[in-house]
């Protein structure tokens, strides 16, 4: 009798990937990675993880490689990874539908992964969104901005991980943002599009659910502007019984508005005057930290019932236990060399503290680039309260340690 085998698609340098390998394997199954460098991840390596390089952007490549991979193994389902995103999630879609396996709705994915048309759709049906435009050059840009009011955001209409997104207060700010996404710097997926959207002022929050169902609201802070780099997450959220509830009523109207109904997804707030206003609706999982935290804190392992979903199975969702999660992000303030990290482990031996990680290993180049990739590692701890994770977090971060030499100027 053949192997019953899940293909998970593509992969991620944050931990996630190794998550779903593991969790696959946890449920009896074979797991197969089909990368476009699978190279580029250890934990293949580590899980002595069968991967398969092939272009992931070629759907046809894809699905060729499905169909033989079918001769020898029982495939019964076949996910993608979080990270790189939502373009992954959308040919995974295709996948399943072509194969016919559980997954998410293609062309429900697919509206998702453009910003302004899910802006469009968001809008139509009511849910509080920031004032937005679209632009293609820079006069249209200027243009938006005047007619929404400084200050803005401008961020690419596809992409993840607030890749190419700025705050731009003031006009000196708006026209260097557009020269860089406009000028040859920034790297398109896709023709270039800017939304031009306005700042949505208040506290973060984020909404993770499976199915129709929000299993947990986290908050996040945020470092220096104008860059959007991730400093501290929390699980759960402080908020009000009130504030919960109207954060899930709009999460709940943003599945029925975008046609999201299976599996999960990511919902990004703020909370403004207007109360909880939608800024992003990822049709994915959360990447690493996230379902980490979440599981530290009720004890719902996302990332498990997510594959169980993704093979026919039903997920349970049912929470087993309360306490607070954080992740507190480790950013360099400097580029250069990463000569050495230390205190690494003790850090990790301070009571409550459930993992320290690295995404990179010394010595590395460091180049800032004012979004999630600025992140090289994370401490997450967990207790019975906020106030005492804070505490736990606090000691574990103070370990640590790294030197970073500057690269040399043309100068010396």
């Amino acid at each position: 009798m053949p192997k019953k085998a899940v293909i998970l698609l593509e992969g991620t340098k944050m931990g996630t990937g190794q998550l779903y390998v593991q969790a696959a394997k946890c449920l009896g199954l074979h797991p197969i990675v089909l990368s476009a460098d699978p190279a580029r991840y250890n934990y293949l390596a580590t899980e002595n993880t069968e991967a398969i390089r092939v272009d992931t952007d070629d759907l046809d490549a894809l699905i060729r490689e499905c169909s033989r991979l079918r001769e020898t193994y029982d495939i019964v389902g076949i996910t993608g990874f979080p990270v790189p995103g939502e373009a992954v999630y959308a040919t995974v879609a295709k996948l399943c539908r072509h194969f016919g396996l559980p997954g998410p709705n293609p062309a429900s994915i697919d509206q998702c992964c453009d910003k302004f048309n899910q802006r469009q759709l968001l809008a139509e049906a009511g849910v509080p969104v920031p004032a937005y435009r679209l632009a293609a050059n820079a006069t249209e840009v200027e243009s938006a901005a005047a007619e929404i009011g400084l200050p803005v955001i401008l961020k690419p209409a596809v992409g993840n991980g607030s890749t190419g997104v700025r705050l731009c207060r003031d006009a000196g700010e708006l026209a260097e943002h557009t020269t860089y996404l406009l000028g040859g710097k920034y790297i398109w997926q896709t023709s270039p599009r800017i939304l031009v959207e306005e700042f949505a002022q208040g506290p973060y929050f984020t909404a993770d659910i499976m199915g129709n169902e929000v299993v947990a609201v986290g908050a996040a802070t945020f470092g220096p502007p104008p860059h959007f780099v991730y400093d501290e997450y929390i699980y759960p959220a402080p908020l009000t019984d009130d504030q919960r509830t109207r954060i899930v009523d709009v999460s709940l109207s943003c599945l029925r508005a975008l046609d999201l109904n299976w599996g999960p997804t990511n919902i990004e707030f703020r909370w403004t005057e207007r109360g909880p206003v939608v800024i992003e609706v990822n049709p994915r999982l959360a990447g690493s930290p996230d379902p980490q935290l979440i599981q530290l804190a009720c004890g719902v392992d996302l990332v498990t019932e997510h594959i169980k979903l993704v093979v026919g199975d039903e997920c349970d969702l049912r929470k087993r236990h309360s306490q607070t999660a954080s992740a507190r992000f480790l950013v360099p303030d400097r580029d250069g060399t990463l000569d050495w990290i230390d205190g690494a482990d003790q850090a990790a031996d301070v009571p409550g503290v459930a993992e320290v990680t690295w995404y990179i290993k010394p010595p590395r180049p460091v180049i800032r680039k004012g979004d999630s990739r600025d992140c090289i590692g994370h401490v997450i701890a967990a207790s019975p309260n906020h106030q005492q994770t804070e505490v736990i977090l606090q000691l574990a971060v103070d370990l640590i340690r790294w030197s970073i030499t500057p690269f040399a100027t043309h100068d010396e």
